[in-house]
């Protein structure tokens, strides 16, 4: 299984390339950031500053939309790093939460996306692609062997689909094993379908991760309240999709929709931090089922069963009072035990 990190690119940007530094010492293979132009600062140019600093390391953002940038300039990006750095980037990509709500606008259709994924994929790759009206283009500056994967987050069933059809990966913003099990097969199943090999999906859960000491009310407690916020940030997702499908359907499991009938309101300048105000109807519930918390022992524990329903990468978001920690122990405990 291989291990990547999330971070939000708050300042100082030295802090963001310090723990990705941190973050390869001990192992991981990846770093991902959010990308919300308004709420953090600009990732592509950390990027830089990232591959710079590290040996293997692959980024990519966690997720980025098209509808902040056209898609050449985002497909032009990804090609200039990895013609910089050699072929270390991914493009994970989704419909834009964050960054297109606080901008004002609405979140992207899965068409635009699927458009996208499209485009953004063949120029990074150094082939031509139609912008749309008939203007094809290509890159003529991009060497030979370029590449560049587009993985894509989704939670409903049309997106889900989608990813397995066109994808080259399916990111899954939460480490809930009997919702990675549904939502890792409804991949693989529109994969098979599409007439593509399943295995050829790449599969990523990202959640946040806490390592306690041990197993106390106490520790388990604080951990809770450190991961809180992940409740809220996938609630928001989730009631997009109660909205579309209705509470009770068929297409979206219960498990998912269940805990976000308290939710009220959400402030995105609490967004993806711990001590969100607005994510206090998450219950503990859901907190332990969409996160990895506990002793190391519970996080291989998980891990292992994570692993074992198909999922190839476990990210971890480490938006809380341990980032360091989390990191070391994950690096000198979690990943050699998972790994072997």
């Amino acid at each position: 299984m291989d291990f990547g990190l999330v971070l939000q690119t708050d300042p100082p940007a030295s802090r963001v390339v310090s723990l990705m530094k941190r973050a390869e010492r001990n192992g991981f293979r990846y770093g991902w950031t959010f990308d919300s132009a308004v709420l953090w600062q600009e990732p592509f140019v950390i990027y830089s500053q990232i591959l710079a600093n590290t040996q293997k390391l692959t980024v990519g953002p966690m997720v980025t939309n098209p509808g902040t940038r056209t898609w050449e300039v985002t497909a032009s990006t990804f090609a200039t790093l990895n013609d910089m750095f050699g072929n270390r980037t991914v493009c994970g990509i989704g419909r834009g939460d964050s960054a297109m709500r606080v901008a004002g606008r609405k979140p992207n259709t899965l068409a635009r996306i699927s458009e996208a994924m499209k485009v953004i994929r063949a120029l990074g790759s150094g082939r031509e692609a139609d912008l749309g009206g008939g203007t094809v283009v290509k890159f003529p500056w991009i060497r030979p062997g370029a590449r560049l994967p587009v993985w894509m987050a989704a939670y409903g069933p049309k997106a889900l689909k989608m990813t397995g059809e066109e994808a080259d990966g399916f990111i899954l913003q939460l480490a809930d094993l009997y919702l990675t099990e549904y939502m890792v097969k409804a991949v693989k199943d529109a994969a098979a379908a599409a007439g593509r090999d399943p295995s050829e999906v790449r599969i990523c859960v990202a959640a946040p991760a806490y390592v306690t000491e041990d197993d106390s009310p106490e520790a388990l407690a604080h951990a809770r309240e450190q991961c809180r916020w992940f409740g809220g940030m996938v609630g928001n997702h989730v009631a997009d999709l109660v909205a579309k499908y209705g509470e009770h359907s068929s297409a979206v499991p219960e498990e998912l929709t269940d805990y976000i009938k308290a939710r009220q309101s959400y402030d995105y300048a609490h967004h993806g931090r711990s001590g969100n105000p607005d994510t206090q109807f998450v219950p503990d519930e859901i907190v332990d089922r969409f996160c990895v918390i506990g002793p190391v022992e519970k996080h291989i524990e998980k891990l292992k069963a994570l692993r074992e329903l198909g999922v190839d990468q476990f990210a971890v978001y480490d938006m809380h009072d341990a980032q360091e920690a989390v990191i070391d122990a994950y690096g000198s405990q979690v990943i050699p035990a998972v790994n072997g």
